[in-house]
């Protein structure tokens, strides 16, 4: 229990505790002190919004790169993954991208590994000693990360896209990896792709581009075919990786999935699924190619 919580509860039990209707009158609180446990309250609820635990244990059992044993399979297919993506972010060639640093994550059509996909990418990231991870679920139609990770709340980017007063410190969520923070996709809306493509979502790609020199910022978007969020959010970042399912994406929705994203954007495909036995325990495979 943190020490405002302890405060609190300490104050709430003070005005409980007293045996005699005289006693009990003496402890209730003047305007000031209602005025400071109040605002105790709400810090304790500010805090509990903005930090989240995520059960590392629980990720690991479902197959995803694991913060705390190094040396398995997953964890080494994603550091060969993640080496040239944050090379593209940082390296020679980022001086030829626009905002290099936001990389965009989506498939073809639903179903082929995504958020998967975004996930491990972010966990393994944040593995870095000098890198941070800002993970987005940018899919407002159908959001999996907090379902995913197991996780609840209050607000997310659409919320943030609605307002004119949030700030983007309202959205970020910590977690229990200290480089790894969270924006949920927030409250469901029709006009979602309306939000996406407005001034204001253009400011915040802006921001996350340019505000902390060693963040890589995920947008978990939704598929590209079939929908016209994804090619927004697109226009807006550098890279994009397109997670592809072996022996079912079929080679003309690749076309047309590239077809959609900036001609200057630097793309990479990810194999999702891909069956193979190496005595490993799970027969998936992650593989990395870059146009």
């Amino acid at each position: 229990m943190s020490i405002i919580e302890q405060a609190v509860s300490q104050q709430r039990a003070k005005l409980h505790s007293s045996d005699t209707p005289k006693q009990r009158q003496a402890a209730i609180p003047d305007e000031r002190d209602e005025q400071v446990l109040a605002a105790a309250e709400a810090q304790v609820r500010e805090h509990a919004r903005q930090h989240v635990e995520l059960d590392l244990s629980r990720l690991e059992q479902m197959h995803f790169v694991s913060a705390t044993k190094e040396r398995r399979l997953i964890n080494e297919e994603y550091r060969v993954i993640k080496r040239k993506l944050i090379s593209n972010a940082f390296g020679a060639l980022s001086s030829t991208l626009k905002h290099p640093n936001l990389i965009l994550v989506t498939s073809s059509r639903p179903g082929e590994g995504k958020t998967f996909s975004a996930i491990n990418l972010a966990l393994s990231i944040a593995l870095e000693q000098d890198k941070t991870v800002l993970l987005v679920d940018a899919d407002v139609l159908r959001p999996k990360v907090s379902k995913t990770l197991n996780i609840a709340c209050d607000v997310g980017l659409t919320d943030y896209l609605q307002s004119a007063t949030m700030s983007v410190s309202d959205i970020i969520v910590a977690t229990n990896i200290e480089r790894l923070k969270l924006i949920t996709a927030g409250s469901p809306h029709h006009l979602s792709t309306e939000l996406l493509a407005s001034q204001r979502m253009v400011d915040l790609a802006e921001q996350f581009a340019s505000r902390y020199p060693d963040r890589i910022v995920i947008f978990d978007a939704p598929p590209l075919l079939g929908v016209n969020e994804t090619a927004v959010l697109a226009s807006m970042c550098g890279q994009a990786l397109l997670v592809l399912e072996e022996n079912k994406t079929r080679l003309t929705e690749i076309e047309q999935s590239v077809s959609l994203l900036p001609t200057d954007m630097a793309v990479g495909f990810l194999i999702n699924k891909a069956c193979r036995n190496q005595g490993k325990g799970y027969g998936y495979g992650y593989y990395y190619g870059a146009e």
